[in-house]
């Protein structure tokens, strides 16, 4: 957006929304703020010497993963760790990233010092696929593939991407260069050995699972400068004192980049001509191919996702603030079969700008309501912008033939006079994207249901197991009678294959009756229910531990050896949970524990759908 009075107000939104929100998050439930007399004895007392035993002796192993803070940018660090493991500094250096090329009429041009003039002026070289220099200009107007993000310089040069792969997890970093003129200029900043650039971006892409997460670089500065790397949000643990802070005022806290409508298509980047992919280069008379010179090749390789393949993004603080874009956005089946049999197409940039200049057609809608009528021209100027920054050499009438860029059946063969997609074939497609069609647009949501944490819910293949009760003797200076209650079970959070997945915990509903005189097993009624155990009435007592309904519960239940604020410790097996509970002789003890995941979305907490139920009879008389 234009850096005007509308900008500010809206950006001045944001940043109250977001203060508002942190409040929120750190103001104390109504049940914490309520005061209340405390009992000299009686049910409060024991209340409280239970929990207090049950602190004491399970090591701090009961916390919410993303709890340390409120602050925006930390707790979206500390989120995204626990989805996608440990996060890599965002890297630009020369080492790891490579640089994104401008291409005019066919020839790869960078601007450097012109030998043949007095002073060695700056000014753009031009070379063709064999490396010859074909000539020096002073200005550049037009390029072959314009940027189509709109707000960046249109035929901007020497922009970084770089990209990083753990198992199915990716890591896209993106220093993007630009200038508020958005045009292309003979400037020392353009150089490829001048390391300023304007833009930072990081993209996290679990390949298996379609979760995703978009980090954006604070607005508040005009330059960043990648021979340094810089720090994730939240850093790189908990304890990264120095890192959280660092990021804290690196990324923008407003989130008012919606990355997530041009990152539509179900993958973490959108393949176009401006980021130069190989396969959509111009067929050359040297090499018989696509020119090698031109593109990223395979480095971004194309990977093939359909519209019922999970997508979701990470992120509490940025869901939050685009929440109405995020629930509004669908998938489209192509009426005509020319597009979507490949390609993903959305309500979203991928289909109103994207489908729109990949196949040369203006966008269009029957019968626009006034909204999107004022919509559909603002895109259609945008477009036309774009196109204006298009060398004549690009279009299919010129030598390069590589716009459209997308032709039915065969998007590839770009350097023959394949024919376009039709009039009335574009309409009833275009028609869809802008969501005002019907049924024939086969509309889905595009974002899916965060899983929960059971057996065959989108890859994640464990469930917990190996459940026990355990009676132990009371630690040695532990005050009155009874037993030491362990109650145990081994689970591994596989979700994605990320070794570090930290997004899971257990809640431990706990119900204690007399022992019935026949000894039954008891019936599934008598256990705490499944209400009790999603703490729909939890009042705390202290901490993780409350009431809820006629139980007790313990709440947010870590693996053994994971204590508050910690690092999990990477594990391909399951790991062992416990939970230590102070019991009464002559007491049944009934137990419903349930596995639970934090969405770090809109949806909140998802839980499993069925609880596993224990019990135990502490008899002291037969110990």
């Amino acid at each position: 957006m234009p850096d005007d009075e509308n900008h500010r107000l809206y950006l001045r939104g944001l940043q109250v929304f977001q203060l508002c929100r942190q409040l929120t998050q750190s103001a104390p439930t109504l049940e914490e703020a309520t005061l209340q007399p405390e009992s000299d004895g009686g049910q409060d007392a024991e209340e409280r010497e239970f929990t207090e035993t049950v602190e004491r002796w399970n090591d701090n192993f009961l916390w919410a993963p993303a709890s340390q803070t409120s602050d925006v940018i930390t707790r979206f660090g500390d989120e995204a760790r626990a989805v996608f493991g440990p996060i890599p500094d965002g890297d630009c250096t020369d080492e790891v990233a490579k640089n994104i090329a401008l291409e005019i009429d066919g020839n790869v041009v960078d601007l450097k010092p012109n030998p043949a003039k007095p002073g060695n002026p700056l000014e753009f070289e031009h070379r063709d696929a064999a490396g010859a220099i074909v000539k020096w200009t002073g200005n550049i107007g037009r390029c072959d593939k314009p940027s189509l993000a709109g707000s960046v310089t249109y035929c901007g040069m020497n922009s970084r991407i770089s990209r990083i792969v753990r198992g199915n997890v990716e890591w896209l970093t993106f220093c993007r260069k630009s200038t508020s003129s958005l045009e292309l200029e003979p400037d020392a900043y353009w150089q490829r050995s001048n390391p300023k650039f304007s833009r930072l971006g990081i993209i996290g892409f679990n390949a298996a699972t379609g979760e995703i997460v978009f980090f954006d670089g604070t607005k508040k500065r005009k330059e960043f400068d990648w021979t340094q790397t810089f720090v994730p949000p939240g850093g790189h643990s908990y304890s990264d004192r120095e890192g959280r802070a660092k990021a804290a005022a690196l990324y923008d806290p407003t989130f008012q980049i919606a990355c997530s409508a041009c990152h539509d298509n179900k993958g973490a980047y959108v393949i176009d001509p401006h980021i130069g992919i190989a396969r959509v280069g111009y067929s050359s008379s040297i090499t018989g191919d696509n020119n090698p010179a031109l593109g990223l090749g395979d480095y971004l390789p194309q990977t093939r996702r359909g519209k019922d393949s999970p997508f979701r993004i990470i992120g509490s603080g940025y869901t939050s603030t685009h929440a109405a874009a995020i629930g509004r956005a669908k998938t489209v089946v192509d009426p005509s079969h020319n597009c979507t049999t490949c390609h993903t197409l959305t309500t979203q940039t991928t289909g109103q700008r994207f489908a729109a200049d990949a196949v040369a057609q203006d966008p269009w809608i029957s019968r626009p309501r006034w909204a999107q009528h004022l919509q559909l021209q603002a895109e259609q100027m945008k477009l036309h912008q774009i196109d204006s920054h298009r060398t004549e050499w690009a279009r299919q009438s010129g030598q390069g033939k590589i716009h459209p860029w997308m032709v039915p059946f065969d998007g590839n063969d770009l350097s023959t006079s394949m024919p376009g997609i039709s009039s009335e074939d574009w309409r009833k497609l275009s028609n869809c994207l802008w969501d005002a069609g019907g049924a024939e647009c086969g509309y889905q949501p595009l974002y899916t249901q965060c899983p929960a944490p059971v057996r065959g819910s989108q890859g994640d293949d464990t469930k917990p197991a190996e459940f026990a009760a355990t009676q132990l003797p009371l630690p040695p200076g532990e005050k009155g009678g009874g037993r030491k209650l362990r109650l145990s079970w081994n689970y591994l959070n596989d979700l994605g294959g990320v070794p570090e997945r930290d997004d899971v915990r257990f809640d431990v509903a706990l119900k204690s009756v007399a022992i019935p005189p026949s000894a039954q097993p008891p019936a599934e009624e008598d256990y705490p229910t499944m209400d009790e155990t999603k703490g729909k009435d939890f009042i705390a007592i202290d901490g993780e531990i409350g009431t809820s309904g006629t139980a007790t519960l313990i709440r947010n239940v870590a693996y053994f050896g994971h204590p508050k604020f910690t690092e999990p410790v990477p594990s391909t097996k399951p790991r062992e949970y416990r939970l230590d509970l102070p019991a009464q002789c002559d007491r049944r003890y009934l137990a419903r524990i349930l596995p639970k995941r934090f969405c770090f979305d809109q949806s909140g907490i998802k839980y499993a759908d069925e609880g596993h139920l224990l019990y135990t009879d502490i008899r002291c008389d037969l110990q």
